[in-house]
């Protein structure tokens, strides 16, 4: 027996093939351990088979004890051992996904996969010809409908992900819809589920501003003491004293202030209150049903929801059906199609000089009361600003009105996002089997931006021209189809043996169009939003197509001896388009294996043993259009059409993105799966990175396409469950998570750093090669012995006293060491509670809000000397030959032996400590762990009892509540977690964040 197992061992191993089916009975030791899970290509396999780690999470694992935000990928925090999920506060915004941390320079979300079929789970970036949204439209799997998962399964490594070839570096999600469930074979089963949820936002995670001083840029009034500084974006004004002075509505006729002088105290509604209680309210109705032969699934539902801004709102329907059928014992079909369709009006901006929470955070005058604003808007509907220019000049310094801002200049979108898919098998002999695989994934968006008459200058439209009024229209068409055609094989080769696989190809077809227009010069008619309506001729439309074609060849074989020994391999092939000729066909592989140990192991304590090992390379290819250079249109000049070339110079012999992964890992069941633990470990590195290199500007551009780059990849993860107590009525389950990874950026063609982002401030995100991807570049402090070194005074004795900088250099990293997470429930007969505590640990973000808000005495802790009078204040620290600091700040001089005071006292800006010009940028990095009570639910149920003899049956009602409490965090005034936007924007980048909320709402379902 020995030797056969050897034998056959050694053959696998040596074969190119690769496992996909390992469908033997379980063991009775294992039978009910493990279950049957879905893997790439929407394969059904035993799980105790699998060679290497996924977790999967049922539907009601992903929606129960939570509210329905609308975004299945938010609900995945804290659930899964190495996925990373960001959610920022953004209304309809985007959450982020990252599996086993980053691996290209460019990030990377993981690829999502619907019953077999990828699907797009991108966003709208840059249209390719300048056009950024100022706004976060959020990423696309918001738009699959909750309530037609039946399972998530997430592919985390190389080995698991590497049918997807080019497409499996960062991962995959696969996720089953349900199919349809009747009462009996004549029956229609109908199940009818409501929710409303409310928000309310968490103050830790916003301003608490300071009530002694008011607006200004000095302590001084800059049109005498009977006016506020009203036109200063700042609160570093004279110190409140109660006199009579004129604001900034004692000049507008519709206020009930006009004309009258008010003490001079801090306004009595702040910024907080600008906020609104966020609403969400879904219902949906399922109907289904079964027989022999088949199975119809209809859902709809319709969710409206409403931000925590002013005129927000968002209305999303979800239609879709799945219908199964067996035409005849060999022959059978499979039908899944969704239809979303929604309506935005009103998302916040995300941009820095536009978004009322940069104002809010940043450059607010605390002399301004919000409710003051709001009347000032309504009784006008006019921008009466709290920053006027002066008493004789009512236009708005930098600021708009707030209100005015929000209803008038309001964005808006529309989308409609389509997919389906359909697949044939037919069984030709009880051993093979054929399996035919069409999809299509279709999303439409327009997006409009106004700009009301009255509102202050801003860059805007194709020419980027500032102007007080406009409209644009940017609209988003983008599709893919897939055809897989794939054979299934199954043989027994002993009673022992048996081998399972696959053997298919797969055509892929992408094509993405975008155009963007707008009005030049402003609206010749107020409030008429139409691009006919421009005041100044129009450019050319920015039209833009992309067109990607790939091709695929694939096969796996998987071996399984005496139901204990597994070996699996996959080999696939992908020829892409958007590579050149010759290099653009490559090849990808995996082989894995495991051993079921608690087969050979008798032991009662033990209820399931499996060790596994593999190793896997996957890719990842270039967007469209990297090999020859492209035009854009400039529109025309004296008859004349201009164009011009990108700034990004394209490469005619790129190559695919390769990765390389080593990952072994052990599972274990104890006591009747009342104790279970999922260890692993992985290496990987990613080379051949494709990305913008910098290259002088006299080549007539600023950059290359390049491949380069090396990034390296290792961590442990691990999962535990525990049934800790356990009886009739009683039931106490844990389940918990634990990841660790840490990366390293190895190689970058020789350059030290690559810059991936700017933020305000002149902090950069880059990375740096020795580091972890996703340094923070700036200036830090300098040091002797610990000891922060001081600036001396000149050879004249003036100046110094302030901290010294470096020059930049990292001074933080946004990937955290590690993260977690941890639910427990009690169950007592029908009655149910449980809550999910997440946790990160590390990570660092940068604060531009603290850095310019600080600086402009907003915060309560500005009150202080340093920040108020930092004349004369002495730092501690040293000179730089180590000599203890005894200049105060101030710019001071000595003369006959005493020092006199040569700065203008005033311009506190020019000389605090703490402030933007003198503080070094890890002034204002902060650690971004934080510990949340993620989710928590009281939930009851009916007794069949009660419902007996009824057309009901089961009716459950559920109290939930979101992001209730951040138990511990680092960051003062924001969530750690939240982020400007997507993708790499969410990370590491404090600036505009709308503040968390608490959310809590209740959901009753009942089933006929």
């Amino acid at each position: 027996m020995k030797k056969l197992t050897t034998s056959v061992l050694a053959v696998v191993l040596t074969s190119s093939f690769a496992l996909v089916n390992a469908q033997k009975v379980d063991t009775a030791r294992t039978q009910d351990i493990e279950g049957v899970v879905v893997t790439a290509l929407g394969i059904k396999r035993e799980k105790k088979s699998l060679t290497y780690s996924s977790q999967e999470l049922k539907g009601d694992d992903l929606t129960n004890g939570t509210t329905n935000t609308g975004n299945i990928a938010s609900q995945l925090s804290g659930k899964v051992a190495g996925l990373q999920v960001n959610t920022n506060n953004n209304f309809g915004g985007s959450s982020n996904l990252v599996i086993r941390g980053y691996k290209s320079l460019k990030g990377g979300n993981p690829l999502i996969v619907i019953d077999g079929s990828p699907v797009s789970n991108g966003g709208v970036g840059n249209n390719g010809a300048g056009f950024v949204p100022l706004f976060d439209i959020g990423n696309f799997l918001s738009d699959i409908n909750q309530e037609d998962v039946e399972s998530i399964n997430v592919l985390k490594g190389a080995a698991a992900s590497a049918l997807y070839g080019e497409r499996g570096l960062n991962g995959v999600i696969i996720i089953t819809t349900k199919t349809g469930k009747g009462k009996s074979d004549k029956e229609w089963g109908v199940t009818l589920n409501t929710s409303a949820n409310f928000g309310f936002i968490d103050k830790s995670t916003f301003v608490t501003y300071q009530k002694e001083y008011g607006g200004g840029y000095a302590p001084q009034f800059t049109f005498g003491d009977e006016y506020t500084n009203y036109n200063d974006d700042a609160s570093m004004g004279p110190r409140y004293d109660g006199h009579p002075v004129f604001f900034w509505d004692s000049f507008d006729p519709n206020s009930v202030n006009f004309g009258k002088k008010m003490p001079y105290r801090a306004a009595a509604t702040t910024p907080v209150d600008f906020f609104e209680n966020s609403t969400n309210y879904a219902n949906s109705i399922s109907l289904q049903k079964a027989s022999d032969k088949s199975n119809f699934l209809l859902n709809y539902t319709n969710q409206m929801q409403t931000g925590i801004l002013p005129n927000s709102e968002l209305r999303k329907n979800t239609l879709s059906t799945k219908f199964n059928f067996d035409f005849t014992e060999k022959l059978s079909a499979s039908v899944y199609s969704t239809l979303t369709l929604q309506d935005t009006k009103g998302r916040n901006e995300t941009g820095y000089s536009d978004n009322l929470a940069s104002l809010f955070r940043q450059w607010w005058n605390v002399d301004s009361d919000i409710n003051a604003l709001r009347d000032a808007y309504f009784n006008s509907k006019q921008n009466i600003s709290w920053n006027r220019n002066s008493p004789e000049d009512a236009t708005p310094a930098y600021w708009n009105n707030p209100y005015f801002q929000r209803y008038e200049n309001y964005n808006s979108d529309d989308r409609r996002r389509s997919f389906s898919t359909a697949s044939v098998d037919y069984k030709f002999t009880k051993n093979i089997s054929a399996t035919a695989k069409l999809s299509y994934d279709d999303i439409a968006m327009t997006l409009e931006q106004r700009i009301a008459q009255g509102s202050i200058p801003q860059n805007f439209g194709n020419s980027n021209q500032a102007v007080t009024s406009g409209y644009s229209k940017y609209t988003i068409h983008n599709s893919e189809t897939n055809f897989d055609l794939f054979a299934n094989y199954k043989f027994d080769i002993t009673d022992n043996l048996d081998i399972s696989g696959l053997v298919g190809g797969n055509v892929r077809r992408n094509k993405n169009e975008n155009d963007y227009v707008s009005t030049e010069g402003g609206l010749t008619v107020p409030g008429l939003y139409a691009i006919g309506n421009s005041a100044k001729p129009i450019l050319a439309t920015n039209e833009n197509l992309s067109k990607i074609s790939t091709s695929s060849l694939f096969g796996t074989a998987s071996l399984g001896y005496m139901d204990t020994f597994f070996v699996d391999g996959t080999y696939r092939v992908d020829k892409s388009s958007t590579l050149p000729k010759d290099t653009n066909t490559y090849d990808y592989g995996s082989i894995a294996g495991s051993v079921v140990l608690s087969s050979l192991i008798n032991q009662d304590w033990l209820s399931f043993w499996k060790i596994r090992g593999n190793y896997a390379v996957v890719g990842n290819s270039a967007t469209a259009y990297q090999l020859k250079n492209t035009y854009t249109n400039l529109g025309g000049y004296n008859g004349t059409v201009l164009f011009d070339t990108n700034n990004t110079r394209a490469l005619s012999d790129l190559k695919p993105e390769r990765s390389k992964e080593v990952e072994l890992g052990m599972e274990f069941q104890f006591f009747k799966k009342r104790l279970g633990l999922d260890v692993t470990v992985y290496q990987s590195k990613t080379e051949n990175q494709i990305i913008n290199l910098p290259i002088s500007v006299s080549s007539g551009y600023s950059a290359t396409v390049f491949n380069a780059g090396r990034i390296d990849n290792k961590g442990i993860e691990v999962s535990l469950n525990a049934t800790p107590l356990k009886s009739q009525d009683f039931s106490w389950d844990i389940s918990a998570n634990w990841a660790k990874n840490e990366n390293e950026v190895v190689d970058l063609n020789g350059i030290d750093n690559y810059l991936i982002s700017t933020y305000q401030g002149g902090v950069q995100l880059v990375a740096a090669v020795g580091a972890p991807f996703g340094a923070l570049y700036g200036t830090d402090y300098e040091y002797i012995d610990g000891q922060r070194v001081i600036t001396s005074p000149n050879a004249a004795g003036l100046g110094g006293g302030l901290w010294k900088k470096s020059g930049k250099k990292v001074i933080g990293n946004v990937t955290p060491d590690w993260t977690g997470g941890v639910r427990n429930s009690f169950t007592y007969k029908g009655v149910s509670l449980s809550f999910l505590i997440d946790v990160q640990q590390g990570g660092d973000v940068f604060s531009t809000d603290i850095l310019y808000g600080g600086t402009g005495g907003l915060y309560d802790y500005t009150t202080a000397k340093e920040f108020r009078d930092p004349a004369g204040v002495v730092l501690p620290g040293v000179y730089a030959n180590g000599q203890p600091n005894v200049t105060p700040i101030g710019g001071y001089k000595l003369v006959g032996g005493n020092l006199v005071q040569v700065r203008n006292v005033n311009n506190y800006y020019s000389y605090q400590p703490e402030g933007y010009n003198n503080a070094p940028n890890s002034q204002f990095i902060y650690d971004a762990s934080y510990v949340k009570l993620r989710e928590a639910s009281i939930s009851y149920s009916l007794p069949k009892s009660v419902l007996a003899g009824m057309f009901v049956n089961d009716v459950s009602l559920s109290l939930v509540g979101r992001n209730l409490w951040i138990i511990h965090k680092n960051t003062p005034f924001v969530d750690p977690e939240a982020g400007v936007g997507g993708g790499l924007r969410s990370r590491g980048n404090s600036i505009g964040i709308l503040p968390t909320t608490r959310d809590i709402g209740f959901n009753i379902t009942v089933k006929f």
